[in-house]
């Protein structure tokens, strides 16, 4: 095929590894530990850059306890919760130590079978492989609702991957759709950064969890009840939430009927984890919560329960997709909300791999674990088509 990358005579063609995060870094650390030589691609202009352009004061829902990417320390002085930037500097340390082949600023547009093999298309020209695997995550694409009105809106509106500070709320009134980790925190951040009123419309209440109780992070609980039945963990967590967190009811923020866990293995919708100042806020009145948004109309919103309100801003913080239908939407690898059909690290068609696309606690985790077995697959493979 013209223009394609050729394999270098009588050498196994590197693996493909598309994306430079957390998961697609651990692959090539593994595959490198199984002697399989691998390249990875990645748009950005330096590892990491995609934590780096998210709003400043995110942090890591997981420790740093449960974080580790192929094993690699954190540099000494890390928060206990690493931040944006000190999670993006680690990225790079793990890049360095494992001697990880990265090629930046190669977005990936598409990718096709050839030959037994592949052919990905990218933005520097097209590469031949025998295997890929992506590691793109499972929140790459911002989305943003199609709410009714949207297109005529003439108000500030942004989602929150564009948030980056609340300087320019400031004295604002601000509504912040959503009511994840990030929603709440953000919300927190105005409110905390000086805005001047904050909202946070809540369509269906969130599963809470503190960061951490009495400085102790709850990641490795959560980690640790992932193998109880989802009935036991949700109860166990419910009793937890009463002692830690209390009633929010009157707040707007009832406890929902299905527990976290049942929740995120039927959804892949994970709970809200935040910090006890961020319920403080709320419990004090800075965070208000009101019912979710309906449609949008003139300059305001009109919510669910009919009531209509015009803020300075609209922050949604409405979540992210994975955004894979322009790589592989052709190839019949993905489910009807366009995640992977085949996760874990097992083929999703001969040769392709998908990492770091399931929606539990401890994704760090479970990236790589998933990449080790996806390197011992292709290791597997190799051998038996040398043999």
């Amino acid at each position: 095929m013209r223009g394609v990358t050729p394999a270098t005579r009588g050498a196994p063609r590197p693996v493909l590894v598309i994306g430079g995060g957390a998961a697609g870094l651990a692959a090539s650390a593994v595959l490198r530990r199984a002697g399989v030589p691998s390249l990875v691609l990645d748009e950005g202009e330096r590892i990491g850059a995609s934590w780096r352009r998210r709003y400043q004061r995110l942090r890591l829902n997981s420790s740093r306890l449960t974080s580790r990417v192929a094993g690699t320390a954190f540099r000494r002085g890390t928060s206990l919760f690493p931040t944006r930037d000190e999670f993006a500097a680690y990225l790079e340390d793990c890049a360095a130590h494992h001697r990880v082949d990265v090629r930046l600023g190669t977005r990936v547009e598409r990718i096709d079978p050839h030959g037994g093999g592949w052919i990905v298309h990218t933005s520097t020209g097209a590469l031949a492989a025998d295997e890929v695997i992506v590691a793109t995550g499972y929140a790459r694409e911002p989305y943003l609702p199609a709410w009714p009105g949207r297109e005529r809106y003439p108000g500030r509106l942004l989602h929150s991957d564009a948030y980056g500070t609340p300087e320019g709320f400031r004295g604002q009134d601000v509504l912040v759709v959503g009511a994840g980790s990030s929603g709440m925190e953000i919300a927190y951040d105005l409110a905390a950064g000086g805005a001047g009123r904050v909202r946070l419309a809540v369509r269906t209440p969130p599963n809470l969890m503190l960061r951490s109780v009495l400085g102790v992070p709850g990641d490795p609980i959560a980690l640790a009840m992932l193998r109880l039945p989802s009935r036991v963990a949700d109860a166990q967590l419910a009793r937890m939430r009463r002692l830690v967190i209390g009633d929010l009811s009157a707040e707007g923020l009832p406890v929902p009927r299905e527990g976290p866990f049942a929740r995120v293995r039927r959804e892949g919708v994970a709970p809200a984890v935040v910090d006890r100042e961020v319920i403080e806020a709320i419990r004090a009145g800075r965070i208000e919560v009101v019912p979710g948004i309906e449609r949008l109309e003139g300059a305001g919103a009109v919510r669910t329960d009919g009531s209509h309100m015009a803020p300075d801003a609209i922050v949604a913080a409405t979540g992210f997709r994975c955004g894979l239908e322009p790589l592989v939407g052709h190839l019949g690898v993905l489910d009807e909300r366009g995640v992977p059909t085949v996760v874990g690290g097992d083929e999703g068609a001969p040769g392709l791999r998908f990492v770091g696309f399931t929606a539990l606690p401890g994704m760090l985790v479970r990236a790589g674990s998933e990449a080790a077995r996806a390197a011992r697959g292709i290791a597997a493979r190799r051998t038996a088509g040398s043999g």
